[in-house]
């Protein structure tokens, strides 16, 4: 069987997140920068070997200063942990389209054995002959595991910040040429 690398598509991407504030909302983010490949048997997604990696500075919440917090060292410390990455131990399929991806997830320096749900697309021709395919990707992880731990208690009982993190990507890989 012969390799096949598929590159990250950037500009039809996105990756984001959703933490519960106030125990009463959801605050989302995204990173703006983030690149993948995924190499596969033929084209045999079951085979994929897929390595992620987040620019964590790309963070973008929609405010300036609760970015700026989430890059300090009460949260990410980008200074020391500039980046996040997941990279892919094996795929089972569960349906037709629907997968579970094992691999590691790496967080400020701690990394953890996760399992994501993919849905995976089938594979496309665009209108300029290249083949693609698209993943949506959805997971859970706690962040106190990952040494994101800041909080502050709120005077009615309870916490800011939930320590579930909910992670959401929606990528689209083309295969190489």
């Amino acid at each position: 069987m012969a390799t096949t690398t598929w590159n990250l598509d950037a500009s039809h991407s996105d990756v984001g997140f959703k933490v519960r504030h106030l125990m009463i909302t959801n605050v989302k983010g995204r990173f703006e920068k983030f690149t993948a490949t995924a190499i596969t048997e033929d084209d045999q997604f079951e085979t994929a070997k897929i390595k992620f990696e987040v620019d964590v500075n790309s963070i973008n919440t929609g405010n300036e200063q609760r970015d700026g917090h989430l890059k300090a060292a009460d949260f990410f410390d980008t200074e020391h942990h500039p980046s996040i990455t997941f990279e892919s131990e094996g795929m089972t399929k569960v349906k037709e389209n629907e997968y579970k991806v094992m691999g590691n997830l790496t967080v400020k320096g701690i990394t953890k054995s996760i399992e994501v749900s993919a849905i995976v697309s089938e594979l496309v021709k665009d209108p300029w002959g290249q083949t693609k395919v698209g993943f949506e990707v959805t997971t859970k992880i706690d962040r106190a595991d990952y040494g994101l731990v800041w909080n502050a208690p709120l005077e009615t009982g309870g916490l800011l910040l939930s320590d579930d993190v909910y992670l959401h990507a929606d990528v689209q890989f083309i295969k190489a040429q």
